[in-house]
């Protein structure tokens, strides 16, 4: 009985990781990329889950961070992520096979990147970027 009721009382705790914090909460790398690079947009609301950070601003925006700042998504909707954000290899890729086209995503995921473009392609690149897929 006293077990039930335990559980009962830290479930909702357990469940509900993610809490709003402060822009200042941030780590610093994370707070010095927003403030570089995405000055003009005004944050929403700053969120921490675990050991990840997300901040989504007021255009919908929304970039993610690891717990030491890294980004691990830039999602920019239909605006272009600034480019010096992006690795030199996967711009040249993606203007040489798309010139005039934008990358609007960008995530760091466990093999790689995966990327988004403004004329809807997606592309993944392998760590070396090359590119091991893509899709429209």
């Amino acid at each position: 009985m006293m077990l039930a009721f335990m559980l009962t009382m830290w479930m909702p705790i357990l469940a509900d990781n993610n809490r709003v914090i402060t822009f200042d909460q941030l780590p610093t790398q994370a707070q010095a990329i927003l403030k570089q690079h995405f000055a003009d947009k005004v944050p929403a609301i700053v969120t921490k889950e675990r050991k990840e950070y997300k901040v989504v601003f007021q255009g919908g925006e929304i970039a993610e961070f690891n717990k030491k700042g890294k980004w691990t998504e830039l999602d920019c909707k239909t605006s272009a992520v600034p480019t010096s954000l992006i690795p030199e290899q996967i711009r040249a890729t993606v203007q040489q096979s798309f010139p005039g086209a934008t990358i609007i995503k960008i995530d760091r995921v466990r093999k790689g990147y995966e990327v988004k473009l403004n004329n809807r392609m997606e592309m993944k690149f392998n760590k070396r970027f090359n590119i091991i897929e893509f899709d429209d």
